[in-house]
């Protein structure tokens, strides 16, 4: 009899975590109201997307602690610059960096939070999107000015994130959300969720106004101007996909997609002197992901689990060349993730391609050797 009762009572307590569980499951999944879509079938690594080693090739800066070089910028002497956050996986603090040609690393403007997009403008002030303080101007003298925190309704920019200034001084940015700050959990709802959010905007110094130019983004990332200036590049990181928002010409203020069912989440995008653009990734895609993208559900129940059952980043770093047409030129990958597990930030400087990411501990730098 006694062992009967042990076993009855562990029993009943084995019941009782596994319901706790699965109430546990339920009431997270609550925490999103998913939209269904039907992702395209993701193209295979062949021809130009044929899978190589190049970017094993690369070698690192490493960045003293910190995290999430996300965007790169240089000066007029050849100094790098990068926005960080404190500790991987933790966005909530930050710093901008600045590395020397003598590869020495310091802090360059305390902004206590995770800055994205940088950008230098015709006066030398470093331009950049800082998760607390919106767009932000940053004198040589490191006299900060807050350009703008808010769109025209009033809604923050609480994930401001690439960013490209114009000659005429306008600055093109964009902003991942209105509805949080950054943190892992929200960024997998962003992406799991698939609504619109945030936007593309456009700041006027000389009217210091922002003028919204596409009213909700899919998880709206990178930013870049085309090198005639006539239109502008925007990456959609949870539709596999950039858009082309026209500037000039017949097609002024409209969009279009420029590139559709690309095989990773994109992120940053930079234009070469040819005019031609690097569009980096921040990892490729996900079967399990696309297959529940469909089913509301499932996406639900998912996004309840324990973080360790939930679709994961793999480690697989992805750059591609893209012309003005949006037509594959070349692409770097380092698929094992060894050097490069991601790459959200890519920025040529000179014969050298500098790479970051949301998470990496350093800036890879890649040797190009032929165009």
């Amino acid at each position: 009899m006694t062992v009967k009762k042990k076993t009855t009572n562990k029993n009943k307590l084995w019941a009782s975590l596994a319901l706790l569980a699965l109430f546990t499951v339920l009431f997270k999944s609550c925490g999103i109201k998913p939209n269904s879509w039907q992702p395209p079938t993701k193209p295979e690594f062949t021809d130009k997307l044929k899978i190589n080693e190049e970017l094993l090739s690369s070698q690192k800066i490493d960045l003293n602690g910190w995290y999430g070089p996300e965007d790169i910028v240089f000066d007029d002497e050849g100094n790098m610059f990068c926005g960080v956050h404190i500790a991987e996986n933790i966005f909530s603090d930050g710093k901008i960096l600045k590395i020397t040609c003598n590869g020495e690393v310091e802090i360059y403007y305390d902004s206590n939070s995770w800055v994205a997009g940088l950008h230098f403008d015709v006066n030398n002030n470093l331009i950049a999107l800082s998760h607390k303080e919106g767009l932000i101007s940053i004198s040589p003298q490191k006299q900060v000015t807050v350009l703008a925190k808010k769109d025209e309704k009033g809604r923050e920019f609480l994930i401001p994130n690439g960013l490209d200034i114009a000659s005429n001084g306008n600055i093109y940015f964009s902003n991942t959300s209105h509805k949080s700050a950054y943190n892992v959990k929200f960024g997998r709802k962003l992406i799991m969720e698939l609504k619109e959010d945030g936007g593309l905007y456009k700041y006027n110094p000389k009217t210091n106004k922002i003028s919204t130019l596409i009213d909700g983004t899919y998880f709206g990332n990178g930013v870049v101007l085309s090198k005639n200036e006539d239109f502008l590049l925007l990456t959609e990181t949870s539709k596999y996909r950039v858009l082309k928002y026209w500037l000039k010409g017949d097609k002024k203020g409209t969009k279009e997609i420029f590139m559709d069912n690309l095989p990773g989440f994109p992120n940053g995008i930079s234009i070469r002197e040819n005019g031609s653009f690097w569009l980096g990734f921040s990892t490729a895609r996900n079967d399990m992901l696309d297959n529940i993208h469909s089913k509301k559900f499932m996406k639900k129940i998912t996004f309840g689990l324990p973080e360790f059952l939930q679709p994961k980043q793999e480690a697989f770093g992805m750059i591609l060349n893209v012309s003005e047409k949006g037509e594959i030129i070349s692409a770097l990958f380092d698929d094992s993730g060894k050097i490069i597990p991601e790459a959200g930030a890519v920025k040529q400087n000179k014969n050298t391609l500098y790479i970051g990411g949301d998470n990496l501990p350093y800036i890879g730098y890649y040797s190009i050797s032929k165009d």
